[in-house]
């Protein structure tokens, strides 16, 4: 049976491609087992039970509503790492922006570009644009994910002193970042060491407004703060105060509200940390990867409403995968069915995210579509595919 994809946004052709032969791209969402998206808003749609995935080609998921879908049993993608580089090339931007008053020097040879004399003006105006170097310049990396790491290792290279902080750093992210990294178990260390702090932490309730007053009176006098996380990080009412105080020199951000954009110096970029065609077709070409794997063999990687589960290609006869509730007994309750039936679980693999939980069970010997039946009726069953 073919599998049908619907795509809310433009999708890369460079991801499309991957998708086999047997695969069919629709319209419709009614005739749709996965959905691709990017910026669409999914906050309001009524997703038929038929879906049983969504991707983000991209990593923010704020356009899509991740408790509603997983109590439907939908397992929502996003492409963590694909988009890294572009967004690291761009803080690297940013920050030399900050040190250097180009645009501030673009915007003067705009303005005078039909005097006559323009290269001697030039000469004798340029100090109002002078700048400063970031070499031997200390620069705090908060949050140390795969773009932060990237932005810390690429720091180090053009010679700053780079601390880094990160509560969470994953053993993978830490095998990757420089040796040259001081890396600092108190983040107010950052705000009291470095002339530059770039921001690269998820937006959660614990992080939302966290660059608030009490940061900012920590910080040297003229930091320049960078925010290549999301504009609700840093409180805005304490940055503007900060800002007209002398603390903060410049405020770069690639999340411009209505009231950044209209303080004074502040760099206010569009949202363009991804936006290059080698990024959107990494994002796409993962999130391709993503819903094919959870189509054809029921793996999770990269959910960000359910665990990541994998259990590789199934070498028996069946495999069955359950959405369900994360209450005792139910890996109990599986079981039970399936021993009524003789069959032989050849490969069980089981694990929870908060509320919700995923169980994929390799069969071998039974009657696949009563077990089905049976393990569809029990409580806190959300979904049962056959994948095999």
């Amino acid at each position: 049976m073919n599998k049908k994809i619907l795509c809310l946004n433009n999708i890369s052709e460079k991801g499309m491609k991957l998708f086999p032969d047997s695969y069919q791209i629709v319209e419709d969402m009614n005739n749709a087992d996965a959905i691709l998206v990017r910026s669409a808003s999914m906050h309001e749609l009524k997703i038929p039970n038929r879906v049983v995935a969504i991707a983000r080609a991209g990593v923010g998921v704020n356009n899509i509503p991740l408790e509603k879908f997983a109590n439907q049993g939908v397992v929502v993608f996003n492409t963590p790492g694909a988009n890294a580089n572009g967004v690291k090339e761009l803080v690297l931007a940013g920050m030399l922006l900050a040190a250097r008053d180009i645009i501030g020097g673009i915007g003067f040879v705009n303005e005078n570009k039909n005097v006559l004399d323009i290269d001697k003006l030039v000469e004798k105006e340029k100090n109002k644009f002078a700048g400063t170097e970031i070499m031997n310049k200390k620069i705090g990396v908060i949050g140390l994910g795969v773009i932060g790491v990237l932005v810390a290792n690429a720091c180090a290279d053009l010679g700053m002193d780079v601390y880094g902080y990160d509560p969470f750093l994953s053993i993978d992210n830490a095998m990757h970042l420089s040796r040259d990294i001081i890396y600092v178990k108190k983040i107010e260390d950052i705000y009291k060491e470095c002339d530059y702090i770039t921001l690269h932490v998820p937006l959660t309730e614990e992080t939302k407004r966290m660059i608030n007053e009490k940061a900012f009176t920590l910080m040297k006098k003229g930091v320049v703060l960078l925010n290549f996380a999301r504009d609700l990080v840093v409180n805005d009412d304490d940055l503007e105060k900060a800002i007209k105080e002398g603390k903060v020199k410049r405020y770069v951000t690639d999340f411009p509200n209505a009231k950044t954009a209209n303080m004074k110096n502040v760099i206010a970029i569009p949202h363009l940390g991804a936006s290059t065609g080698e990024a959107e077709d990494n994002c796409a070409q993962m999130a391709v990867r993503q819903i094919i794997d959870y189509l054809e063999n029921g793996n999770i990687n990269n959910s960000v409403n359910y665990p990541n589960v994998d259990a590789g290609i199934c070498a028996s006869q069946n495999r069955i995968t359950i959405n369900h509730k994360n209450v005792p007994g139910m890996i109990n309750k599986f079981t039970s069915v399936i021993n009524l039936h003789k069959g032989n679980i050849a490969n069980m693999t089981n694990k929870s995210l908060k509320d919700i939980a995923y169980t994929i069970l390799d069969i071998d010997g039974a009657d696949i579509l009563e077990i089905y039946k049976l393990i569809e009726e029990i409580a806190d069953v959300i979904r049962i595919r056959i994948v095999k």
